[in-house]
């Protein structure tokens, strides 16, 4: 490199330290040296390393400190730790030299943050583990997961310099598992950018357009934000209030998300901005009373929606949120949402708990991360053989939007949304769930079953002689009940497998006979279990007398028994055959993960499948996922369990493209609804079958009171045929919409 090139890059970098320093309002002199010593010690450590973009390999830890200062508002610590964080992991620096050359403390975070660079990789259940350790450090020093989400944040920041099928994987995990994570951490600035990005990444063309969309629509949006705050600031200002109002875009996600549940196109999407009310309470002043007081003057200029109140200051959400949101009909006739808020709540709702350190003592409600953590631990501590199925509990459980429920003696307890009477019981203590039989909500007898609402009293009704059934585990939702239910049906086993054990045994003796591989293979074959400890597991479980253990024994094997028996043994035979070369190998289908997958009308069956989540067709922004068999799955970008794929096995993932599709049919479903009347289906079907000469597979309609619902599977060959059909099939009188809904086989 030229000298005067080295020389304007150091400077740069020069600058962006400077920058940073600035930015470092909470550190002293002394702090501002320890953290240039730390910026010398970092950038002489990245010497000549460089990242993908090109640029100087310091400039990512000088970017990720800044955000840790200055969009999450941490201190001293946490910004040295931010500028070391990749040093012990890429260079021959350790651990120990850190704690010799600044403190333990910074060691520790550092230490953790290494622990966690290799988070996912392309196994699964080592992603899983590595996940788990993310999670414990968390519960040990929650700055070390605010660094990470700091870091992750960049590296989407700066994604465009790596290869698309790496862009999907990462913007795969951010959105499974990191956007969730800053979610419940309070962490909304982040948490909107993060989903904004991802979306950006995995379907550039969608976000492109939403995006274009909001800009076009932007004075008009200015205009009912203007025109609606003006009254406000005028009630407010005679009344002397310290305060700023801000009028507030939905996110580009979100507006997506309404898009995709609520079946609609972005013009319906009534509520695209909300207004925001921040005040500065004075010196005493109750801030509860005074955003009621700002609600009470709105209310009066403009009419409220009573089911859109949300009072999240008499109790605040899981991850700290407090302020008072309102819906009310605005001067254009639309529906404007509002939301009210002190400065520290402000604060604490774009930084969430990075911001807590700041208001330490001034609320009550900073115990609800030593809450989550708490809930953390408890998962922690029962690690689960399925790895996927550890990482599906924690989202359920520690992401979900969560519902208060109370104890007979007014206690209250946060339980994920749809949770049922039985996860109640368990999360007061694993016997009063293992005993349960019923409860009483509100007074009134429910089973087990039944599903809780917000502000719901329950008291459970239990009795010795229950013990936990299997049919518990088709019901429950939180991961405390499952693991219980589990640890239950571990210890029956047990018991059962040495009781079988030793039945079969008095059984064989009293029949002059000893155990031998016959005899247990003709046991295996009628109990149709797999192993000895099955078979004792269902001895036990079900008794065995003399006459039918003889009858068993004697009895000659039936043709089905002996297929049974052989499809039980056929892989591990195949995978011999193969490995002599008797058999051959199904050939493994051969992609280049760094090119875009072509699908076009000769594609295999037996090489291309379409997901069933999702059913994909022509036209639709897809993914293909490589699975064990060699086989390509095809989904929708958007499909959840593409975005779960994405996460997880991001080395079987490739960009996949359609070509123009006029020989293969795909099924697809719309939805109607509208006025009924005399002749409707015969004109719904006569478009499908003369119009547009599409196939249908079944057709369901219902009528109450003249209004219809409808729904109708067909065949098409591409997104263009069905929206033409949508259109086609909307001209017709009494039809008020048509939509296109998922399929699932």
């Amino acid at each position: 490199m030229p000298q005067q090139t080295k020389k304007e890059e150091q400077k740069k970098i020069q600058q962006k330290f400077d920058d940073l320093l600035e930015t470092c309002t909470r550190s002293n002199k002394k702090d501002k040296e320890l953290i240039t010593k730390a910026f010398k010690f970092a950038n002489n450590a990245h010497q000549g390393i460089r990242r993908r973009s090109g640029e100087p390999y310091i400039c990512h830890p000088l970017s990720v400190a800044k955000i840790v200062t200055n969009e999450l508002g941490l201190g001293t610590k946490s910004v040295i730790a931010a500028l070391l964080h990749d040093v012990v992991e890429d260079t021959d620096y350790t651990v120990e030299d850190i704690k010799h050359l600044f403190n333990e403390k910074i060691a520790t975070i550092v230490d953790g943050l290494t622990k966690l660079s290799n988070i996912f990789d392309a196994n699964s259940s080592i992603q899983a583990e590595n996940f788990r350790k993310l999670l414990l450090t968390l519960s040990d020093d929650v700055r070390v997961i605010l660094i990470k989400l700091a870091d992750r944040l960049h590296n989407m920041r700066t994604l465009s310099s790596i290869p698309a099928n790496k862009q999907l994987k990462i913007a795969g995990e951010t959105m499974f598992l990191y956007a969730p994570l800053a979610h419940r951490l309070g962490l909304y600035a982040i948490k909107t950018e993060l989903e904004n990005l991802s979306l950006k990444y995995r379907q550039p063309e969608i976000y492109q357009e939403i995006e274009n969309k909001i800009t076009q629509s932007e004075k008009k949006r200015n205009f009912i934000i203007n025109k609606f705050s003006l009254p406000i600031i005028d009630k407010l200002t005679e009344q002397k209030f310290n305060f700023n109002i801000n009028g507030r875009s939905k996110s580009i996600f979100s507006i997506w998300q309404k898009m995709q549940t609520k079946n609609i196109p972005f013009e319906e999407v009534y509520d695209q901005f909300a207004i925001r009310i921040i005040f500065e309470p004075e010196q005493g002043e109750d801030e509860k009373t005074k955003c009621w007081n700002i609600y009470s003057i709105i209310t009066d200029i403009y009419m409220p929606r009573p089911d859109r109140i949300r009072d999240w200051i008499s109790t605040p959400k899981a991850n700290g949120y407090e302020a008072l949101h309102a819906t009310v009909m605005g001067p254009t006739g639309q529906w404007v949402e509002v939301q009210i808020r002190s400065q520290r709540m402000d604060e604490i709702a774009e930084r969430g708990y990075a911001a807590h350190w700041k208001y330490k003592g001034i609320n009550s409600h900073e115990s609800e991360l030593d809450i989550w953590i708490k809930k953390i631990r408890e998962l922690l501590e029962n690690p689960q053989s399925d790895a996927l199925e550890f990482l599906d509990e924690f989202k359920l459980n520690l992401f979900t939007s969560e519902i208060i429920i109370f104890t007979p003696k007014g206690q209250t307890i946060q339980l994920p949304q749809k949770s049922t009477a039985l996860d109640f019981a368990y999360d007061i203590h694993t016997d009063i769930g293992n005993h349960a039989i019923g409860a009483k909500i509100n007074h009134k007898l429910v089973s087990l079953n039944h599903v809780l609402k917000s502000g719901d009293q329950i008291e459970i009704i239990t009795s010795e002689k229950q013990k936990p059934q299997h049919e518990w585990n088709d019901f429950i939702k939180t991961a405390k009940a499952k693991h219980a239910i589990k640890d239950s049906f571990k210890e029956e086993r047990k018991i059962n497998i040495k009781k079988g054990k030793e039945l079969l045994n008095e059984k064989l003796k009293e029949l002059k006979l000893h155990p031998s591989a016959n005899i247990d293979k003709k046991l295996f074959l009628y109990y149709k279990t797999k192993n000895k400890d099955e078979l004792y597991n269902t001895i036990g479980s079900q008794n065995i007398e003399i006459e039918k253990l003889k009858k068993i024994l004697t009895k000659k094997s039936k043709n089905k028994l002996i297929r049974y028996w052989q499809l039980q043994s056929a892989r591990s035979s195949n995978r011999k055959l193969i490995e002599k070369g008797i058999l051959q190998k199904k050939e493994e289908v051969k992609f280049d993960k760094k090119k875009t997958l072509i699908i076009s009308d000769d594609f295999e069956e037996e090489t291309f499948k379409i997901a069933k989540c999702c059913n994909p067709i022509p036209g639709d922004n897809i993914i293909g996922y490589k699975n064990d068999d060699n086989t390509i799955v095809i989904h929708k970008t958007n499909c959840t369990i593409a975005i779960k794929l994405n996460s997880s096995f991001g080395n079987k993932i490739v960009k996949a493209k359609w070509t123009t599709h006029k020989v293969l049919s795909f099924l697809a479903r719309i939805k109607l609804n509208g006025f009924d009347h005399i002749g409707l289906v015969n004109k719904i079907t006569e478009i499908i079958y003369k119009d547009l000469n599409v196939n249908m597979r079944a057709i369901n309609f219902e009528s109450h009171d003249r209004i219809f619902d409808g729904s109708i599977d067909l065949y098409v060959h591409n997104t263009t045929d069905l929206n033409n059909l949508i259109m086609n099939l909307i001209k017709i009188k009494g039809i008020d919409s048509v939509k296109r809904i998922e399929v699932i086989e």
